[in-house]
């Protein structure tokens, strides 16, 4: 049985009272929502903090409603939580579905959108215990200085697989980041890099403290996952898929792919088939071939490598017919 170290646990009420903490531990503390990817990671050593600060005692960070147009959500409230909003489920049911295809309902009880958005970067060789990672020889990520997943490469490529980080990058969201120097609105594209190790542009010391969605007018987006069950597994390729109507044509578009990098993948040029159309077989044509040329899966998740660079195809074509079916 894996057990967790050893740590001390703090539990602040407020925002301020959770940054002084944060500064009082300096690098041996983290902050901690939900824990369903902090604490198995403790478990098999991948994080070792002396002070975890849990932020799910700060009523701030738990709300959600309809502010200004759009929808202003707290990072504590919980998948389950966020997948039952009825502001949610009506103007925003893409966030809803991707919510809910996250893990089990029991993880998605205790797992928030925040952590969701935050999840660590995932890799065959990294996601093991101690001893198993000890035994070939600790990898880049952690401990080591060789990304077994492609030894003569001098950076990280674990992968994304959050299910609800595609869909704010292609819904165009922006997070509120809270730091001791204040605070910034990010996009959420420019919240993430494309490296396994620093995957986040947020620093260790900043909280996300909001997520706000943008108006619901006028567009429409879905979000397809593929997966080897129907249930727990992680994203081996997440396809959002997000359009604004003018008419009958596309005014704009965007594509986004999960778990094939180590950062939600914007696909500019298939974004950019579809606008101008009215979704036709041959615009969503186009569009498929241009997100399926940049999409490169390694061997660091499940399923045959060139097998899931063709699901690319079967699921961004999917992605886009339903929309057009949608709009009919």
């Amino acid at each position: 049985m894996l057990r967790l170290p050893s740590f001390t646990y703090l539990q602040p009420n407020t925002l301020a009272l959770a940054l002084r903490m944060k500064a009082d531990a300096g690098p041996e503390g983290t902050y901690v929502a939900g824990g369903t990817d902090l604490y198995p990671n403790m478990k098999r050593r991948q994080q070792e903090p002396r002070t975890v600060i849990s932020l799910m005692t700060i009523p701030e960070l738990a709300g959600c409603g309809i502010r200004d147009g759009g929808c202003a959500v707290g990072p504590c409230v919980t998948l389950t939580d966020l997948c039952a909003h009825p502001a949610i489920r009506q103007h925003y049911d893409t966030v809803a579905h991707a919510a809910e295809l996250v893990s089990t309902p029991l993880l998605r009880n205790m797992g928030t959108l925040g952590g969701n958005l935050c999840l660590d970067t995932r890799c065959n060789y990294y996601d093991q215990t101690y001893e198993w990672r000890k035994a070939i020889d600790f990898c880049m990520k952690k401990d080591g200085h060789i990304c077994w997943v492609a030894p003569s490469s001098p950076r990280c490529w674990a992968v994304s697989s959050s299910d609800v980080a595609p869909v704010m990058v292609a819904l165009g969201a922006e997070f509120r980041l809270v730091g001791p120097n204040g605070e910034r609105i990010v996009p959420a594209a420019r919240l993430y890099a494309n490296d396994g190790i620093n995957y986040l542009t947020k620093q260790p010391d900043e909280i996300l403290a909001e997520v706000r969605l943008p108006p619901a007018d006028g567009w429409d987006a879905v979000y397809h996952k593929l997966r080897r069950r129907g249930s727990f597994d992680f994203p081996v390729l997440g396809v959002a898929a997000w359009l604004k109507w003018d008419g009958r044509r596309v005014a704009a578009a965007r594509v986004v792919l999960g778990g094939v990098a180590s950062r939600p993948q914007e696909v500019v040029e298939a974004g950019a088939a579809l606008t101008g159309t009215d979704l036709s077989d041959e615009a969503i044509g186009a569009a498929t071939e241009a997100a399926y040329r940049p999409a490169k899966p390694l061997d660091n998740t499940d399923f045959d490598l060139s097998w899931r660079k063709q699901m690319t195809r079967v699921y961004v074509k999917a992605a886009l017919e339903e929309l057009r079916a949608r709009r009919r």
